[in-house]
Parts: C-alpha cells; sequence; structure tokens
C-alpha cells in the first residue's frame, strides 16, 4: 500500500511585512543594548511540555513539497559571510528563526527546548549521525551578533557533534529581510504606542521549516504542530526516502 500523504501543517501568513517600514520610519536608532551574560538562562533546563499526541509511524506517510528554501548572505558564530544554501542542503535540515531576548514561553524558547530534544534524539543513533542538522537563524541582527549567539549556543555550536546545530546571524536588514520574505516569516516590532520607540520586543508566528537534502521544505510547523515526537519522525521520514533502513 502507498504511504498516505499528510497535508503540510502550515500557519496561514499574515498579509503584512512591517519590519522593514517600521525600521525606516524609526530611523534604525531603536536597537537595544546588548543582553548581558548573566540574563540568559538555560532553556533546556525548563521542564519539558506533557505531549499526549501519538504521530503515525515514521515512513507510513509522505510530506508534501511545498517550496523551495530561501536563499540569502548570512553569518556564522565565528563572523564568518556564509550563504544559507550551505545550511539547508546535504541534510535533513530543522530551520527555525529565533531572537535571543525573546521571553515569550510558545515562541523562542519553545522552538529552542524541541530542537535541544531532538537533538539528543537524534544523537542516540549512529545511522542518523552527519545526516540530519538543526538552523537557529535569528531576525534580531542589531542585538544577535555572532558573539552574542556564541553565548547564547553554547556547546550546542561547536564543531565535531553528532548533529550539527548552526546558529546564524546577519549583517542587517538589507540581508535579513529578503530571507524572512523568501520563507514567509512575519516579524512586526513592538513599539510603545505612546512615543512610538521600539521596546525591544518581536511579535511573530513562531514556524519552524523542515526541509530535505535537496533544499525543498517539506513541512512547516506552528506552534500547535511543533511537537517533538511528530517532527522527529517527519525526519525519519525524509531520511527513509534517502534510503535509511
Amino acid at each position: 500500500m502507498a504511504p498516505a500523504r499528510r497535508l503540510p501543517a502550515r500557519g496561514g501568513p499574515l498579509l503584512l511585512l512591517c519590519l522593514a517600514w517600521l525600521l525606516l520610519g524609526l530611523g534604525f536608532a531603536v536597537w537595544l543594548p546588548m543582553a548581558r551574560a548573566g540574563e540568559l538562562k538555560p532553556v533546556e533546563q525548563a521542564p519539558a511540555p506533557v505531549e499526549t499526541f501519538i504521530p503515525p509511524p515514521a515512513g507510513s506517510y509522505e510530506l508534501q513539497h511545498i517550496m523551495k528554501a530561501g536563499e540569502g548572505r548570512v553569518l556564522d558564530v565565528q563572523g564568518t559571510p556564509r550563504q544559507l544554501s550551505e545550511f539547508t542542503g546535504g541534510k535533513v535540515t530543522l530551520l527555525s528563526f529565533i531572537y535571543t531576548t525573546c521571553a515569550d514561553p510558545n515562541g523562542c524558547p519553545y522552538a529552542y527546548l524541541v530542537f535541544h530534544n531532538l537533538r539528543n534524539r537524534l544523537a542516540q543513533d549512529p545511522r542518523l549521525h552527519g545526516r540530519a542538522r538543526l538552523v537557529s537563524l535569528s531576525f534580531d541582527p542589531g542585538r544577535d551578533t555572532p558573539a552574542m549567539l556564541r553565548l547564547y549556543a553554547g556547546d550546542h555550536a561547536k564543531p565535531g557533534q553528532p548533529v550539527e546545530w548552526a546558529f546564524l546571524t546577519t549583517s542587517g536588514l538589507p540581508d535579513l529581510l529578503p530571507i524572512l520574505d523568501d520563507f514567509g516569516q512575519d516579524v512586526f516590532l513592538e513599539v510603545d504606542p505612546v512615543s512610538k520607540a521600539h521596546l525591544g520586543t518581536y511579535s511573530h508566528v513562531l514556524k519552524v521549516f523542515l526541509i530535505d537534502a535537496g533544499h525543498t521544505v517539506r513541512e512547516v510547523y506552528t506552534t500547535v504542530y511543533l511537537n517533538a515526537d511528530m517532527v522527529y519522525n517527519d525526519i525519519l521520514t525524509l531520511l527513509m526516502e534517502e534510503g535509511l533502513k
């Protein structure tokens, strides 16, 4: 029997991308100072969410081909200019857009916790070593410099690990905005209603993109669908397409 086809669990994109014109209207002078190291707390120490959903077995369904992964110029944690396509091909990739000072428990911290869970699970299976990748890409280049991302990533970003986890940022809005547009990732600045000054926080719909080794997005998860067990089975499903036994 042919595998069932699962519809992509996509969150509907908002119609307006307000980040560009809001920043232009504020004169690009609204970035807050870099967060101090003592303010960053290890998210992986948070209690894991209780999950009751039982996903279908890996390989019992097919994931649709949704779109080509976006492309653009990024910076790694060493500040080296790279192309995003270096991190969206050759391996099954899970990519999320984040900012390191996000405090929404259903946003970036939740995605980080799911990524941490998946990294540990993938690392336990030698068959999967070197075949899956995690990518956290910041949409706050003013504060999330390569140095800040090194601090945020800690040991996760060290090379030579069974499961690669890349932490990326950009040099600024000219490089960031086309990437956000390619992926349909909406980001809104939160401003003071009186002064119109940037509050240092963002409003965004959490989206996590599952990308196959050929740079094609095969699934998009929002908070409701970002279940570690389901994502793990989806990763295995794509690897089984490549011949994983």
